[in-house]
């Protein structure tokens, strides 16, 4: 089992090095895009900040449960903080499983709870 997360200071463009782990047959990627619009007024992008040391230690802990609950074989997770424009990524997840229902359910339940208790906040920057 393996959890990796990285924290990092600008938009998400390569995914981060990860080594699929050996006996995967389903490898799932969820990329969260900022979207050109917030409460219906256009953007021009999203500032992200986060209590890092805290961030770093909720998503491994709700990785490692994703793991364990799911019986995955590997998670890495990246998250944005500063400034992400509109259309940029800030956020990855990437879910090794032996079979995709598995790894699916925890994608899912990764990102609910993520929001949940994960000390990231954004703030939109609205095209003036």
């Amino acid at each position: 089992m393996s959890v990796h997360v990285y924290i990092v200071d600008h938009p998400l463009t390569e995914a981060a090095a990860w080594q699929v782990p050996t006996g995967a047959g389903a490898v799932l990627c969820f990329e969260g895009i900022a979207r050109p619009h917030e409460d219906d007024r256009p953007i021009k992008a999203l500032d992200y900040e986060a209590y890092q040391p805290m961030a770093e230690r909720m998503l491994r802990r709700i990785g490692e449960e994703a793991v364990a609950e799911h019986g995955l074989l590997g998670l890495c997770v990246e998250h944005s903080t500063g400034r992400v424009a509109a259309g940029e990524c800030s956020f990855r997840l990437r879910i090794a499983s032996a079979h995709r229902k598995e790894g699916l359910a925890a994608m899912d339940q990764f990102i609910d709870r993520m929001k949940q208790v994960v000390p990231l906040w954004k703030q939109a920057v609205y095209v003036e």
